[in-house]
């Protein structure tokens, strides 16, 4: 099935590794032009553009830390400078630690808030002059923000924050032309859940209706038709991808 993504702009935060890689790597298979960003994990974005190099369009990948006004003022300069305009932005980039709440330091809460959350405050307000009628947001949020998670405050805040966020700027962006949407995601088979022993994978196992953890690609097959104009008429939606739970 094709999203009839030919040809469209994007730009990706968080695109090396996990679900930021499945999806950078999809939209670039649909023919997408995509700039993916990075943090600090030089190894990553280099495999990457490897596999880049394999696709059509023109992709970029770049070094920027979302929580930092400077370097995405750069990223989104880079943009600029690349593909002229942005069709889709996806905001993927996340940060998680587990720590007590009584131990949760200042600087640790605000780490976590700056990327989750300040980030796609930061990603949205520089890309917007590069969108028009037509522009699709993605942010990639936690099934967290529903249930709420021990160990996990300052990290489901910070995503109970990009659902408020995005069900207002659907309002202020919707007469623009420009949807916005989260997806959900619940345990999904990345480099964060390789760290789980074989008790804790089975006990999430349970959780789900099917019995199993999700694959990057399956919430990438979710921001294609996000994305694509086959789900022109929503916005400020959350997509729950979590097999059931």
């Amino acid at each position: 099935m094709s999203f009839r993504l030919d040809g469209k702009n994007v730009l990706v935060t968080g695109g090396t590794r996990g679900i930021g890689r499945a999806v950078v790597l999809s939209l670039a298979q649909e023919g997408c032009n995509v700039v993916a960003c990075y943090r600090g994990d030089a190894e990553a974005a280099a495999r990457l553009e490897n596999d880049l190099a394999a696709t059509p369009g023109k992709h970029s990948v770049v070094q920027a830390d979302v929580g930092r006004a400077d370097q995405v003022a750069r990223l989104l300069d880079e943009c600029r400078a690349r593909l002229g305009s942005l069709d889709v932005v996806v905001h993927n980039a996340g940060a998680i630690s587990h720590v007590p709440f009584a131990r949760l330091e200042l600087a640790e809460w605000q780490r976590v808030l700056d990327t989750n959350l300040t980030g796609m405050y930061l990603i949205l307000h520089g890309a917007l002059p590069l969108m028009s009628e037509g522009g699709s947001v993605v942010a990639i949020g936690s099934k967290a923000a529903m249930v709420g998670v021990p160990l996990r405050t300052h990290y489901t805040a910070s995503k109970a924050g990009v659902l408020g966020l995005a069900r207002s700027l659907c309002k202020e962006l919707g007469p623009q032309g420009i949807r916005i949407n989260v997806i959900a995601p619940g345990i999904i088979s990345t480099h964060a859940a390789e760290g789980l022993s074989p008790e804790q994978e089975q006990r999430y196992r349970n959780m789900t209706a099917l019995g199993r953890l999700g694959e990057p690609e399956e919430i990438a097959d979710v921001v294609l038709f996000l994305a694509s104009d086959r789900s022109r008429y929503m916005s400020g939606e959350t997509v729950h991808v979590d097999g059931g739970i």
